[in-house]
C-alpha cells in the first residue's frame, strides 16, 4: 500500500502538464475492460465445473478472439492471440486430457488474477489524472 501512496504523491505535482482528455478516456477504458477480461477469464476457470457453461464460453472467447485477430489494429489482434488462447484453455480445460485440466485452470486462473490486478493499478492511475485535472 505504501508504494501506491509514494506512486500517487510523485505524479500528483503541479509542475507536469495536465493529460489530455483523449489519455484520460484511453486510461479508464484500459481498466475497465482489464478487470472485465479477469471477470470473463475467472468466470471461464469456474466453467471447469459446469461443462455446458464453460463450452459456450470456451466457444464465445474462440470466436471473439479469432474477429480480433482480423481487425487492422495491432493492439486488437495482440489482445485477439489471447483471447483465442483462453478459448483454447477452455475447450482443454471441457474435452482435454485429465492431465492438461489442470494445467489449463492454473493458467486461466493466473491470466484472470494478472489482468485484475492491471485493471486496479491502471484504475489508480486513471483516478490519480483525472483528480490532477
Amino acid at each position: 500500500m505504501n508504494f501506491m501512496l509514494k506512486y500517487i504523491m510523485e505524479n500528483n505535482s503541479l509542475d507536469k502538464p495536465l493529460t489530455t482528455r483523449d489519455k484520460l478516456v484511453r486510461q479508464g477504458t484500459s481498466a475497465i475492460a482489464s478487470l472485465a477480461g479477469g471477470v470473463f477469464l475467472s468466470i471461464m476457470t469456474m466453467g471447469a465445473r459446469f461443462r455446458l457453461a464453460g463450452i459456450v464460453l470456451s466457444i464465445a472467447a474462440l470466436v471473439l478472439g479469432l474477429s480480433a485477430l482480423f481487425s487492422r489494429e495491432k493492439t486488437d489482434k495482440k489482445v485477439g492471440i489471447l483471447i483465442t488462447v483462453a478459448g483454447v484453455l477452455g475447450l482443454f480445460i471441457q474435452y482435454g486430457l485429465p492431465v492438461l485440466k489442470p494445467i489449463a485452470i492454473t493458467v486461466l486462473f493466473i491470466g484472470a488474477l494478472s489482468l485484475f490486478a492491471a485493471g486496479i493499478w491502471k484504475g489508480i492511475k486513471f483516478l490519480v489524472e483525472l483528480k490532477r485535472k
